[in-house]
C-alpha cells in the first residue's frame, strides 16, 4: 500500500513551557528580550562588515552569512512561541508545523555548514598562511557559501517531503515549543581542521606567536563548542518535556544565536572599530 499522509486532524499542540510553574508573562518578556538582542546584535555585525572595507575578507564574509543564518534560525521558533504565549494558545497548524521544521532544518544546517567552512578558513590561514590569499579567493568563498545553501535547502526539502508521507493518527501533542526533526551532528571536518591547527600552533617557537595564532580562531572555537555542545544536549535529552531538555533546547535555539555577536566582537578589535564607526555615524545622522 502506498505510504501517504493520513492525518485525522489539522493541527498540533505545542506544550512548550505551559506545563511548568514559570509565569507566562515572565517567559514572554524574557524570550522577547533575547530575540530582540539576537536580531539587533547580528544585524549590527552584518552592517559593520558591509560598511567597513577592511572587513571584506573571507573570515568576515562567512561571519556575516553566519549572522544572517542566526537571525533566520531564531526567527523560525521564537515569534511563534511568543504569539502562543500572548494568545494563550498552544496550537500550530499541520502546514505550519511542517513549514517550521523545514526552515529550522535549513538555517540549522546553514549554521553547521558555515561553522565547518569557517573552520576550513582558519585551517588555511594558520597551516598555509603564504597561500591563504590564493586558496581563499572570492570565487571559492562564494562557492562554499552557495554550496552550503544548496545542500541545506535540498536536505531540508527531502526530509520535509518524507515527513509528509507519514501518518499521524493519535498523538498530536508535541512536548516542545517548536516542531523539529532530530538530526545527527557531524563535526568530522571541524575536528580534523582543529587537529591540524593545534599541531601547527604547537610548532611555533615563540609563546607570543602561539598566542597570536590561537587568538585568530578562539572566537570560532567558542561558537563551535557552544553550538554543538547545546545541540548535543538537546539530542541526548530523553524527555523533551522535562526542564533539562527544555533548557538545552533554549540554549541551542535561542541563547547560542544571541551570544554569537558578543563572542565575535568582544575580543575582535576590527569588529569593535567597525561597530564604533557604524554607531557613531548613526548617532551623528540623528
Amino acid at each position: 500500500m502506498e505510504a501517504r499522509n493520513q492525518t485525522s486532524a489539522s493541527e498540533f499542540l505545542l506544550l512548550g513551557f505551559s506545563q511548568d510553574s514559570v509565569p507566562q508573562p515572565l517567559l514572554f518578556g524574557l524570550f522577547l528580550s533575547m530575540y530582540l538582542v539576537t536580531v539587533l546584535g547580528n544585524l549590527l555585525i552584518i552592517l559593520a562588515i558591509s560598511c567597513d572595507s577592511h572587513l571584506h575578507t573571507p573570515m568576515y564574509f562567512f561571519l556575516s552569512n553566519l549572522s544572517f543564518a542566526d537571525i533566520s534560525f531564531i526567527s523560525t521558533t521564537v515569534p511563534k512561541m511568543l504569539m502562543n504565549i500572548q494568545t494563550q494558545s498552544k496550537s500550530i497548524t499541520y502546514a505550519g508545523c511542517i513549514t517550521q521544521m523545514y526552515f529550522f532544518m535549513v538555517f540549522g544546517g546553514m549554521d553547521t555548514f558555515l561553522l565547518t567552512v569557517m573552520a576550513y578558513d582558519r585551517f588555511v590561514a594558520i597551516c598555509h598562511p603564504l597561500h591563504y590569499p590564493v586558496i581563499m579567493n572570492p570565487q571559492l568563498c562564494g562557492l562554499l557559501v552557495l554550496m552550503s545553501w544548496f545542500i541545506s535547502l535540498s536536505y531540508s526539502l527531502t526530509q520535509s517531503l518524507l515527513i509528509l508521507r507519514l501518518s499521524f493518527c493519535t498523538n498530536w501533542v508535541i512536548p516542545h515549543f517548536y516542531c523539529e526533526l532530530a538530526k545527527a551532528l557531524t563535526i568530522a571536518w571541524i575536528l580534523f581542521s582543529y587537529t591540524r591547527i593545534t599541531s601547527s600552533i604547537l610548532r611555533i617557537p615563540s609563546t607570543n606567536g602561539k598566542y597570536k595564532a590561537f587568538s585568530t580562531c578562539a572566537s570560532h572555537l567558542s561558537v563551535v563548542f557552544l553550538f554543538y555542545g547545546t545541540g548535543l544536549g538537546v539530542y541526548l535529552s530523553s524527555d523533551a518535556s522535562c526542564w533539562r531538555g527544555m533548557i538545552a533546547s533554549v540554549m541551542y535555539t535561542v541563547v547560542t544565536p544571541m551570544l554569537n555577536p558578543f563572542i565575535y566582537s568582544l575580543r575582535n578589535r576590527d569588529i569593535k572599530r567597525a561597530l564604533q564607526k557604524v554607531l557613531g555615524r548613526t548617532i551623528y545622522i540623528q
